[in-house]
């Protein structure tokens, strides 16, 4: 490979990193403001069930280990794509996919938990404002198992190259930025709203 051919993969990989990290940000602002709604909201429970008679942390603390372990396969995944290593990263990256629709689960099963106890998201305000900000999370979850699928598709077809790395590289961003939204939600959600 020249030179020329190197520095122009590298200057498309650093501007694709550079585009990725802005959809990032623009996707940790929309947390923070779900993130701020929910704060305002938190205590507007209008005499129904507030957190702490809500939320079972013990189940919260089995979905943080679920997150963590998604992290940890996901860097896994992301450091054999870049030792080119693709049938590794593959099937790390299968490992974390797996490990999202688990949570996703996890999560399902906690929504319709309230949900059949009575408390919806039209119960409240509080409640609103929970199922907002957890569906969010939910949604994202979906959305980066659906991103795996088509990402790692290509990848056990033809191998990696430097298309494929930029790509499995946003792929893990995009989970380690799920996990460390996950650790604001379950230390201002859960953990504040049941001590």
């Amino acid at each position: 490979m020249s030179h020329d051919t190197h520095s122009h993969h590298a200057e498309v990989y650093d501007k694709t990193m550079l585009g990725f990290w802005f959809f990032l940000v623009t996707d940790f602002l929309m947390f923070a403001t779900v993130f701020a709604t929910y704060a305002v909201l938190r205590n507007s429970t209008f005499g129904g069930p507030g957190p702490k008679e809500l939320f079972d942390l013990s189940f919260n603390l089995q979905e943080s280990f679920v997150m963590l372990a998604l992290a940890v396969s996901a860097g896994l995944a992301g450091l054999f794509a870049h030792k080119e290593k693709s049938t590794a990263a593959v099937l790390m990256f299968f490992v974390t996919a797996l490990l999202a629709l688990c949570m996703a689960y996890l999560e399902y099963a906690e929504f319709s938990r309230l949900v059949e106890s009575g408390n919806s998201w039209m119960r409240n305000a509080f409640l609103s404002a929970y199922f907002t900000l957890l569906g969010t999370h939910w949604i994202h979850l979906l959305i980066g198992v659906f991103m795996s699928v088509v990402l790692l598709l290509p990848v056990l077809r033809y191998g990696l190259n430097d298309v494929y790395l930029k790509r499995l590289t946003c792929l893990k961003m995009f989970w380690m930025f799920l996990n460390v939204v996950w650790i604001f939600i379950f230390s201002f959600v859960y953990l504040m709203g049941v001590l």
